[in-house]
């Protein structure tokens, strides 16, 4: 049995747990449980489009994140206030993403790595200028590039990612895997230890719901369930327990940041995409920090 098969029959045992554990509160139970079912289909939904996509090869895989990066950018362009002669500023960002995913498809690192902090970066300014409006530019241009590095530099990561070469019998595909299986992982572990645990509120204006004992214990058990996952892999087991504890760390940065936002501009979810999660940017909150620092982590490591 290889590594990629051993984490789907856990992925879907533990999806399969779910569902069993689900039935029974919905059976023994007289609340209303139609939010968590929706959660629980969801994750079914997810799981099996990501798993499929990602196993049918670099086209289809790298076609799926862009479409996802693609996606948290509307989202995010929605979400906040833009004035009419934005979209055109606009426009050019959704257009750059094509080409920092194809430097990822054809793993020229060099290109990839500054396309949007430079290249992209110095473009939608000059392209602002040119519609001639001085007011507002300098608020209008700070979001579109921000959440270009967010939502399309920081996930595209997880494409080059897929890309790298075998390290220690670990391919691009199984350290891809374990970043956004370890994530999802995480985000859970937040929510479980601060719903048994959480007193104490570690951002209250920015995220209620989080506690500084669901953060402790995520980050005391991601390190371990990145060393139960470490068989995807090139680390030793303390680079393995170190890459658990960056990404219990930034999976909560990102979800904070994020959530930010949302503060922001006033709204809960970012969208109704996905049922019982909400938008694209409330499921990949987590990844837009973790994707970056995994990946330069494991390129300084290995590459």
């Amino acid at each position: 049995m290889n590594s990629i098969t051993l984490l789907l029959i856990l992925v879907a045992s533990l999806l399969a747990l779910s569902s069993l554990i689900t039935y029974v509160m919905q059976k023994r139970s007289s609340k209303d449980l139609t939010e968590l079912r929706s959660r629980v289909r969801s994750w079914w939904v997810m799981a099996a489009i990501f798993f499929s996509m990602v196993l049918a090869g670099k086209a289809a895989a790298l076609i799926l994140l862009a479409t996802i990066s693609y996606l948290a950018l509307k989202e995010y362009f929605t979400m906040i206030p833009i004035r009419q002669v934005d979209r055109r500023i606009i426009f050019w960002s959704y257009l750059a993403i094509v080409p920092q995913f194809w430097w990822a498809y054809i793993e020229w690192y060099e290109m990839f790595i500054i396309w949007i902090p430079v290249y992209v970066f110095l473009l939608l300014p000059f392209r602002q200028v040119l519609t001639g409006r001085t007011d507002g530019f300098v608020e209008s241009t700070g979001k579109v590039q921000w959440g270009l590095m967010l939502f399309v530099f920081s996930i595209s990561h997880l494409a080059f990612l897929y890309t790298l070469p075998e390290r220690n019998g670990a391919t691009g595909v199984e350290m891809l895997l374990f970043l956004v299986v370890l994530t999802e992982l995480n985000d859970i572990f937040q929510y479980l230890f601060g719903k048994r645990f959480g007193k104490r509120r570690i951002v209250p204006t920015v995220s209620p719901n989080k506690s500084v004992e669901g953060f402790a214990g995520a980050v005391a058990v991601t390190p371990i369930a990145a060393a139960a996952l470490g068989f995807l892999t090139p680390f030793t087991l303390f680079e393995t327990l170190f890459a658990g504890l960056i990404i219990a760390v930034a999976g909560f940065i990102g979800d904070v940041v994020v959530s930010m936002i949302k503060r922001d501009v006033g709204i809960k979810d970012s969208g109704t995409l996905i049922p019982g999660h909400g938008g694209i940017l409330d499921r990949i909150d987590s990844l837009t920090y973790t994707a970056p620092l995994f990946f330069h982590y494991v390129y300084y490591l290995y590459y």
